[in-house]
């Protein structure tokens, strides 16, 4: 307004809108200090982003909230979405599409062994499944092994084709990972997947006293967790829409992994990361909510919410 009109007199200005010098100046004061925290805040998220590239801004907010307080900021949650989704950055989740499963096989399944499980330490139960990434050579499949207490991916691997040589990869490496092998027993939860069921799967479960539990039905519900980290892989550190080749995707998922092994806070152990959750014991809190929702949500999306 003083640019518009420079020959009125602040005071004059201030009259005309009734307010007071002193509650103009105040304004004046306020807006640069909100100004300047607002961008403190962004630098962070910029931070924080190139690791975790689409990290919710719920576990944004409790990587940042720390460093606010350092700052001497003081920024509700609600804020920060209202900071991020005028600036644009809020974070918009893509759909599954491409079917890894086939159940329809001659093999051995066997029941299900998580549903009355009570879990109070790491390496107890691992959840398995397979997820598929897109290069211009065409799809290669990730096949994670996550322990369920802890959300640390335990063991991996990127292969080229669906066979199940990738998934024994991740079994022998979350079995040469193992910390506690000998104080209790552990299970191994998966769908009913013909990779899984394999002879050289099974064998290799059977060699270490792993026992083995499955799905009994389709349903996602049943192997919720499993099907959540896949999500957070692709969702939260899957930059790229298509990679180059199987080489490029390798390097990428080698370097997700880590990063969320050893940064990324989970609300359902309690903000830990899953490195930390896994040199813990006994019950970790659960800080997620329930959000009400206009639409019915389906059964799927309130078993994910748990795993988060």
């Amino acid at each position: 307004m003083r640019q518009t009109f420079p020959n009125v007199s602040l005071g004059r200005l201030c009259v005309l809108f009734g307010v007071t010098r002193q509650a103009y100046y105040e304004a004046q004061i306020h807006e640069r200090k909100t100004s300047i925290a607002r961008s403190i805040v962004l630098s962070f998220v910029k931070d924080y982003r190139i690791d975790i590239p689409l990290v919710g801004t719920r576990k944004l907010y409790h990587l940042i909230n720390p460093h606010l307080k350092i700052h001497g900021i003081k920024m509700g949650r609600d804020q920060l979405f209202d900071i991020l989704r005028f600036h644009g950055l809020l974070i918009r989740r893509r759909k599954r599409m491409v079917k890894t499963t086939d159940s329809h096989h001659w093999l051995k399944k066997y029941p299900n062994l998580t549903k009355e499980i009570n879990i109070t330490g790491a390496e107890q139960l691992w959840v398995s499944d397979i997820t598929y990434i897109r290069t211009l050579q065409g799809f290669a499949y990730l096949s994670l092994i996550t322990d369920a207490y802890s959300r640390k991916i335990v063991g991996y691997s990127l292969y080229p084709t669906l066979e199940a040589t990738g998934c024994i990869e991740a079994l022998q490496m979350a079995i040469s990972n193992r910390l506690y092998s000998t104080e209790h027993s552990l299970i191994h939860h998966s769908d009913r997947g013909i990779q899984y069921c394999s002879a050289m799967y099974i064998e290799l479960l059977m060699k270490d006293e792993i026992k083995i539990s499955m799905t009994q039905s389709g349903s996602p519900y049943e192997n919720a967790m499993a099907e959540r980290v896949n999500g957070i892989i692709k969702n939260e550190f899957y930059t790229k829409s298509l990679f180059q080749n199987y080489k490029e995707a390798k390097k990428h998922i080698d370097k997700a992994v880590a990063k969320y092994n050893s940064i990324r806070p989970h609300s359902s152990i309690d903000y830990l990361t899953p490195e930390n959750a896994h040199l813990s014991n006994g019950i970790l809190k659960k800080r997620w909510k329930k959000y009400a929702y206009k639409k019915k949500e389906s059964e799927f999306s309130k078993a994910s919410a748990e795993c988060i």
